[in-house]
């Protein structure tokens, strides 16, 4: 007796898949709506109260340098082995590797192309919003401080903001953006905020970023994420352009190729008698019953007045000019 397999969750998750040979019409695109402009606006403000409590030397770089004086990694050595491997999850190129696989095989069974397109734009935004505000602020990082107290700033650095922390709420908070559930959208919320707060408090831990570099590095990467429905036009744009080309490509693929034209071959010049003598040895001869004399046009000829008549003898026709008494009947 055959016992019946038990689907696993696993399993029916493929089973659903497979069941998407178009693209979903219930995926609904986030818009820019009054509560998230309001969170915008808000998350802005923040960041630019960030920047300002750093280049006036507030209370704010107090706190980091007695953070960079605490040494945590002294504190707590025991666990720099998992926190080692821990801030590669802030990485750039490791992240965007894993995540852009799990898109494009998500944009493979759905035929779209919204999430890659989504996460380049967010990757694109993020490299010129944090690197402009890295290269702008020159920040000093804790390893090369030079003056106790002071915000080590416009000194040639490149750690505020923190790009990991940016890079770590970008790409993992693209996928609660792009989930087609609210449900999904918050278990991945919670868990790319869970992420990202600890490869921020990482590199805090490892002495490569002040706590403000962390903090700034979180609202940089927020602020890219509620800014991605204002480029939603421009990538369902891209989309389709994409698309168009595809489809031009594919129709020129399956069109018959045309033959080639042949290209003439030059024939060499030859000398004015050796041309003539070659074709008056290439002219027709005429047959031998044919007079040999040389053949004129019609307009040239002698006209020739045939003599007597053309009409055939017959018994009861007289010659011309005679006369005769018997009439015909």
């Amino acid at each position: 007796m055959r016992t019946k397999r038990t689907l696993t969750r696993l399993d029916r998750v493929f089973a659903r898949l497979d069941r998407e040979p178009e693209r979903p019409t219930h995926i609904d695109v986030p818009k820019m709506s009054r509560h998230r402009v309001a969170l915008f606006a808000s998350t802005l403000a923040f960041y630019l109260a960030i920047v300002w409590l750093v280049v006036i030397t507030s209370w704010l770089v107090r706190l980091d340098w007695q953070v960079m004086f605490f040494r945590p990694y002294q504190q707590w050595s025991e666990i720099h082995w998992f926190v080692d491997y821990y801030v590669v999850l802030g990485q750039r190129g490791p992240t965007a590797v894993m995540v852009a696989a799990w898109l494009g095989w998500r944009s493979w069974r759905q035929h779209t192309l919204r999430p890659l397109l989504t996460l380049g734009t967010s990757l694109l935004l993020l490299n010129i919003t944090v690197g402009a505000a890295k290269i702008g602020m020159g920040r000093l990082g804790p390893h090369y401080a030079t003056t106790i107290g002071s915000n080590e700033m416009g000194l040639g650095g490149d750690i505020f903001p923190s790009g990991h922390t940016a890079n770590a709420v970008v790409t993992w908070g693209i996928l609660a953006y792009l989930a087609s559930t609210p449900r999904a959208r918050r278990w991945l919320s919670a868990l790319s905020a869970v992420t990202s707060l600890g490869v921020g408090l990482a590199t805090v831990y490892l002495g490569t970023h002040w706590l403000s570099d962390v903090v700034l590095g979180w609202a940089a990467g927020l602020l890219i994420l509620l800014a991605l429905p204002w480029f939603e036009p421009l990538i369902a744009r891209a989309e389709v352009w994409i698309f168009t080309l595809r489809d031009r490509w594919r129709a020129r693929s399956a069109g018959t190729v045309p033959a080639p034209v042949p290209v003439p071959v030059p024939v060499p010049l030859k000398p004015r008698a050796a041309a003539q003598d070659e074709a008056a040895a290439r002219a027709p001869r005429a047959p031998v019953y044919l007079a040999p004399s040389p053949h004129t046009v019609r307009s040239e000829r002698t006209p020739v007045t045939p003599v007597g008549s053309r009409r055939p003898p017959h018994p009861d026709r007289l010659p011309r000019g005679t006369t005769t008494s018997t009439a015909r009947p």
